[in-house]
């Protein structure tokens, strides 16, 4: 009887490339021959962790602690902040015990929809959103339904869209994911608008998984919280962002109870535990010294942005997202490409400026024209140096002189 053949491969793991990190792959690469390069690829702060905590991990390093493992769920020092921070910046009374720390929000977005979802659920998210969530579920059989989100909803899903798809389903989805500020777009839900998806989804059975990893990175106004609304769904915060430490792989999440054990249970087996010296020194993140700090590099966020939206009519682009927080650009440059893979590679090769494609956010999808495909679009991060973000605008616009049909 002959040898069956069989893939060593599965099936989950066949999922699409995170094009963000191939890009910072090729970039890294570039830096070491070539020395030229402006990273706007990523979207990770260009400023190291806030000085508090970098001195609260320099005591912890001097003395004698193990810094072996912890409780699955975090140390109770820094879910006890997190906690006191929910009620100081949105007057949410959160039990530390609901709160999960997780090695970065990926860790905690991972345990979640594993808890939440079975193979086979209907996850909602917006076209354009962040890819990380399409490619998780997907490898763990949950099936994604993107929401066309345009200029005209600000890119972001309201509750008449959620209702049509429902009506056009028969049944809602198990499970909604929404971002505030976005990525790849920056732009704010509503308060009103929030509230009403929050409640939405609570009447309907949906669980809410409210990203709210930019928060603190505004422009406008104050990000709003889905449980200043309702406490069925979950919130994910991470210190990646708002707290410049993106390497230090510290997120969290806030969860309804049933959710709790559960989640417990699966940190426990997929990670042990988030990385412990990050774990105490991130306690100091929360205090007001590393606020004053923070909040400069937020400052500089808005001016690179402004500069970034000013510029972009240099390089034709005449539609661009409004970017209400994070740390993005995203424009239309469909006048210069319909493939914005090879054109940001070809960017890259020409210029040593790392920008992201569309493609990222909004997959192509073979025979369906539409004007939020990603293959029209592009991704900046505004977090670096100004200088820098100049240079780079520099480099950009010459090269679509040089080059534009």
């Amino acid at each position: 009887m002959g040898r069956v053949s069989r893939s060593p491969l599965s099936q989950r793991g066949q999922v699409e490339p995170f094009h963000v990190m191939e890009l910072l792959k090729a970039a890294n690469q570039r830096a070491r021959t070539h020395g030229d390069v402006i990273t706007m690829c990523a979207g990770q702060p260009s400023t190291p962790a806030p000085v508090a905590v970098r001195q609260a991990a320099a005591r912890e390093l001097s003395g004698d602690a193990p810094h072996g493992y912890t409780d699955a769920m975090g140390v109770a020092a820094l879910r006890e902040t997190i906690a006191a921070h929910y009620l100081s910046a949105y007057g949410i009374d959160v039990d530390p015990a609901s709160v999960a720390i997780t090695p970065g929000s990926s860790g905690a977005f991972t345990a979640i929809f594993l808890a939440a979802f079975d193979p086979g659920d209907v996850v909602l998210m917006t076209r354009p959103g962040y890819p990380a969530y399409r490619n998780t579920l997907q490898a763990l059989g949950v099936r994604v339904v993107e929401l066309d989100c345009g200029p005209e909803q600000r890119f972001q899903p309201t509750v008449e869209m959620l209702a049509e798809w429902t009506a056009q389903a028969g049944a809602p989805p198990a499970g909604l994911i929404v971002a505030s500020p976005a990525n790849p777009t920056g732009t704010l839900i509503t308060d009103a608008e929030l509230a009403a998806i929050a409640t939405w989804c609570e009447e309907n059975g949906v669980l809410l998984v409210s990203d709210e990893i930019y928060h603190g990175i505004t422009f406008t106004e104050p990000a709003s919280s889905a449980w200043q609304t309702s406490r069925s769904g979950v919130l994910v915060g991470s210190l990646s962002k708002y707290y410049s430490m993106t390497g230090w792989r510290i997120g969290w999440a806030v969860l309804p109870t049933p959710l709790v054990r559960t989640v417990e249970l699966l940190l426990g087996n997929l990670h042990i535990c988030a990385p412990a010296l990050g774990q105490v020194a991130a306690v100091e993140a929360f205090g007001p010294e590393a606020k004053l700090e923070l909040d400069g590099h937020v400052a500089r966020y808005r001016v690179n942005r402004d500069h970034v939206l000013a510029r972009l009519p240099e390089l034709g682009v005449r539609t661009w997202a409004p970017a209400d927080g994070a740390f993005y650009a995203y424009a239309d440059i469909s006048h210069l490409t319909r493939d914005s893979t090879a054109w940001c590679r070809e960017v890259l090769d020409e210029t040593g400026v790392a920008i992201t494609p569309g493609v990222d956010f909004a997959p192509h999808r073979p025979g369906v024209d539409s004007p939020l495909d990603g293959s029209r679009w592009f991704r900046l991060s505004v977090a670096g140096a100004t200088a820098d973000v100049d240079e780079a605008m520099t480099r950009l616009a010459t090269f679509v002189a040089r080059t534009a049909p």
